[in-house]
């Protein structure tokens, strides 16, 4: 995969599910002081309930997904599923950039390797971490939005995904929600706008 063109910053958060990455994101959106822009990702799955083209997702056919692949248009994508493509297009980055953003982005794991590789020192990635799979399957449950069968299938994910976790610049320990929240502004500010070095 070739290097994107580096013209800015982005900040990369990945996690399994239920290890509280959305929450984490939307904190930062609100909270870091320098200007942020957020990457709508391109999908090839359909749109659900009240999901906006363009705001939520991009939603491509999957034959538009592909001309789109084979014009160089992503950073990275990947078939998560048969038939069902998830990715970053280059025009994200550079709507971003071209604004003076930081682009921030809620990927999954596999997306976020992709990603930290494709900009290379442009970008920080940082991955959420549970503080056990225990505590994982307790947050899932307590949502209520998901079968035995599904909670169990994203357990299964999250076990594979947590071995991912050293391609990662930073691990981020999501054991109290308003401790890692703060901590992930912090890390943030520091990666856009680093303190200068006092002078010898």
């Amino acid at each position: 995969m070739a290097a994107a063109r580096s013209k800015g910053k982005a900040v990369i958060f990945s996690a399994p599910s239920g290890s509280g990455k959305t929450t984490i994101v939307r904190h930062l959106l609100q909270h870091v002081s320098h200007p942020m822009g957020f990457s709508v990702s391109a999908t090839t799955r359909p749109q659900r309930g009240q999901e906006r083209d363009g705001v939520d997702y991009h939603f491509l056919s999957l034959d538009a997904f592909k001309a789109q692949v084979a014009a160089g248009a992503f950073v990275e994508w990947e078939e998560v599923y048969p038939g069902k493509c998830y990715g970053t297009l280059r025009s994200e980055l550079d709507r971003m950039w071209a604004a003076g953003q930081t682009a921030l982005f809620d990927v999954d794991v596999e997306g976020g390797v992709n990603l930290r590789n494709a900009l290379g020192e442009a970008a920080l990635s940082v991955f959420i971490r549970p503080p056990s799979l225990a505590v994982l399957r307790e947050r899932l449950e307590g949502r209520g939005t998901d079968a035995p069968d599904v909670i169990e299938e994203r357990l299964l994910k999250a076990e594979r995904e947590l071995a991912y976790e050293d391609q990662f610049d930073v691990v981020l320990v999501n054991d109290d929600l308003a401790t890692a929240c703060r901590r992930a502004v912090e890390l943030v500010e520091a990666f856009i706008a680093p303190a200068e070095s006092p002078a010898s």
